[in-house]
């Protein structure tokens, strides 16, 4: 590459009479320099030149337009609040305008020697500056590291650290051992406290009491189910897996969003908790709303037909269940030796989903409206807490089982009837229809 000429070296003005002063240039007159400094040798350079040492220019000529006359003068029009970056390490003097021009830069050699030369003056402020930016890049990544805690966490731990937390351990057994024939007070106590924090983080956090109050549920029930067996020989001995329900609830279709059952709950059939036969129900709950029932709960639409059919043909069987003294007495609500009571009283307790007219196929001015509108066919007492968990718990639940076997029974032999009771309905249709022909 040619180099171009260096044009004719013009006296720049005085910084007294222009006000101002040159930004990037320093005067070889007001450098003090220690020998073997970088100024000392820049000092060596201006003597061997007359032209002196100067600054670094803004830009490289070669960057510049050829005809550009202004190229010179950037600097002159900075202001003099401005400091020059080529002061001296001591601060003892101010800078002073040089006398050169930035065209009389010809070298590249010089331009690479000068990006590599930086003053003491520069060095040391960088040097605070970093110490300022450090402990604000420190606080600033500080502040973010508290962000990723969870609200309401205020233990002031930092990244890295772990906090254990531990668990409740369960309750103490208060001097009453837990019995398989008995409900332990724990149990009821564990539900009371679950109907009061229906939520999973607490069962979480609880789980030792639910675990000991589960196996405590279980244990009774595997007792209960020897004793059913006993009263009623068509209910098989099942473990308790198929006969409990869990404490979860469907909350898919419900208004109410709590996830779990405030309650135990069980069910003894010929096949356990499921099937289309009926069944006999015990639920233990604090609030005296545990409850001994038996029976069908919302059957489907053929054994439901059933069931109508036979009230409406033979509506003694179910009325001469209801008449039993024990039931009348310890189901019914003890009412009087009436037919039409008991009927009352049965269905008062499943009004919740009886029809408001009449079933469809029967009129509504039929002997047994009141039954054929039922669509629930159920029978239960409720028990106080202390019937439950006293000594006498097991038996005030099995006495109330025995009363209802006979229900438990006529549903059955009309819902899945065995062949033995095909055989017997029909001699009982036949021996109708002769009493008809007399």
């Amino acid at each position: 590459m040619a180099r171009r000429k260096s044009a004719p070296t013009k006296p720049l003005p005085s910084a007294a009479s222009t006000g101002k002063s040159h930004k990037r240039r320093v005067s070889t007159a007001t450098i003090t320099a220690t020998p073997g400094s970088r100024a000392s040798k820049r000092l060596k350079q201006s003597e061997q030149s007359p032209i002196g040492v100067r600054a670094t220019p803004t830009k490289s000529k070669y960057f510049e337009d050829p005809d550009s006359e202004d190229s010179g003068d950037e600097d002159e029009t900075q202001d003099d609040g401005e400091v020059s970056g080529y002061e001296d390490a001591s601060q003892a003097s101010e800078s002073a305008p040089s006398e050169t021009d930035e065209d009389d830069y010809d070298s590249s050699e010089g331009d690479s020697k000068r990006k590599r030369t930086k003053p003491a003056a520069r060095r040391g402020k960088a040097g605070a500056g970093q110490g300022t930016g450090l402990m604000s890049a420190v606080t600033n990544t500080l502040n973010k590291a508290k962000d990723l805690w969870r609200p309401g966490v205020s233990t002031g731990l930092g990244p890295g650290k772990q906090v254990f937390i531990e668990k409740p351990k369960p309750r103490g057994d208060g001097g009453v051992k837990y019995e398989p024939a008995k409900i332990h007070p724990n149990t009821m106590e564990f539900l009371k406290d679950l109907k009061k924090n229906n939520d999973r983080e607490w069962l979480k956090m609880h789980d030792p009491d639910y675990r000991t109050s589960w196996k405590d549920w279980e244990s009774f029930v595997q007792t209960l189910t020897e004793r059913i067996s006993e009263v009623d020989e068509t209910v098989p001995e099942l473990p308790p897996k198929d006969l409990v329900f869990r404490i979860y609830r469907d909350v898919r279709f419900s208004s109410d969003p709590t996830p779990y059952k405030p309650h135990f709950s069980a069910a003894w059939s010929r096949t356990g908790r499921k099937g289309p036969y009926a069944c006999y129900y015990v639920q233990i709950q604090p609030g005296g709303k545990s409850l001994v029932g038996a029976g069908l709960w919302m059957p489907e639409a053929q054994p439901l037909a059933l069931l109508r059919r036979n009230i409406d043909r033979k509506p003694h069987q179910l009325r001469q269940v209801l008449m039993e003294p024990q039931m009348r007495s310890q189901i019914l609500g003890g009412i009087s030796k009436d037919e039409k009571k008991a009927v009352k009283a049965f269905a008062g307790q499943n009004a919740e989903n009886a029809l408001k007219t009449k079933p469809k196929g029967y009129e509504a001015d039929n002997p047994n409206i009141e039954l054929l509108r039922l669509r629930n066919f159920t029978l239960g007492k409720r028990l106080a807490d202390s019937e439950i968990t006293g000594a006498r718990g097991l038996e005030n639940i099995m006495q109330l089982i025995g009363v209802m076997v006979p229900f438990v029974t006529y549903l059955n032999s009309v819902v899945m009837p065995d062949d033995d009771d095909d055989e017997d309905e029909e001699d009982d249709e036949t021996n109708t229809n002769e009493a008809e022909d007399d």
